[in-house]
Order: structure tokens, then C-alpha cells, then sequence
């Protein structure tokens, strides 16, 4: 049997079209919102912003936290130096620490002269301490 050449498959009617185009269009943009948040939450808490060393005394180090317990240290940079090593000014350096192993080294050399490896990221996040520079070495002085 062949198909009578005067019958036509049925068109889809304007209103049918206009409804895949929106939904093609709210798709791709739901796909590009998804893709710019997950661009902003990667750069505001784990792009590292800047890296490098400091040096001072060790003055603090501790375990603290009400939900996630983090470990947080205090760096006393000393920038003007008096008689017999004592400090006339200085600033202080707050750090957190993610590293177990690092743990150990920092509390073994609190109330000593130290230089600390840090990553700064643009934000903190929750879990991993209250300050934004991330100490990931140590060494004495």
C-alpha cells in the first residue's frame, strides 16, 4: 500500500514550539548558574590567594571549636627588636592548622622562635579553622 502523497504527518503547532525553546532555555541556564556558583564557592574557599613564610615566636596553640574542633595558633612577628631579645613592637599573626601531623611539631616548640609555612584562601570554611591562613609547614629558628 502506498502513502496517499495528499496526506501531510502533522506540524507542530507554534504554542508546541515556543514551549521547547523555553525549556531548552531554562535548562541551559540552570546548567550555567550551576556552573558559575561552583566556580565562586571554588574560588572564595580553596583558591589559595597567596603563600609564603613568617617568622616570630610561637605564643599560642590550641584545639578549639564548638562543632568541628580546629587548631588555631598565634604568631607574635615581632617587628622592632629592644635589649636582651625582648620584643618593643610587634603584630600578631593568627593561623589555623588541618595538618595531624604538623599538630605535634607546633605544640612541642610553643613559646619558640619559628618560621611557618602558610596558604592564605579568600574565605574560611567551617571545618577547617577560624582563620584564613592555613599553616602547612614549620620549622624551628
Amino acid at each position: 500500500m502506498t502513502p496517499d502523497p495528499k496526506i501531510t504527518p502533522v506540524q507542530k503547532s507554534t504554542g508546541t514550539i515556543i514551549k521547547q525553546k523555553v525549556k531548552n532555555f531554562l535548562k541551559w541556564t540552570a546548567a550555567l548558574i550551576v556552573l558559575v556558583l561552583i566556580i565562586f564557592f571554588y574560588w572564595k574557599y580553596f583558591y589559595t590567594f597567596s603563600d609564603g613564610y613568617r617568622a616570630g615566636l610561637l605564643q599560642k596553640f590550641s584545639r578549639k571549636g564548638t562543632l568541628f574542633k580546629t587548631y588555631e595558633g598565634e604568631l607574635v612577628l615581632s617587628s622592632v627588636g629592644g635589649n636582651n631579645s625582648a620584643v618593643i613592637a610587634s603584630e600578631k599573626f593568627f593561623f589555623s592548622v588541618t595538618s595531624d601531623s604538623l599538630v605535634a611539631s607546633l605544640d612541642i616548640l610553643q613559646g619558640r622562635s619559628v618560621i611557618v609555612h602558610y596558604r592564605q584562601k579568600n574565605s574560611t570554611v567551617f571545618w577547617r579553622g577560624d582563620s584564613p591562613y592555613l599553616v602547612d609547614g614549620v620549622k624551628p629558628r
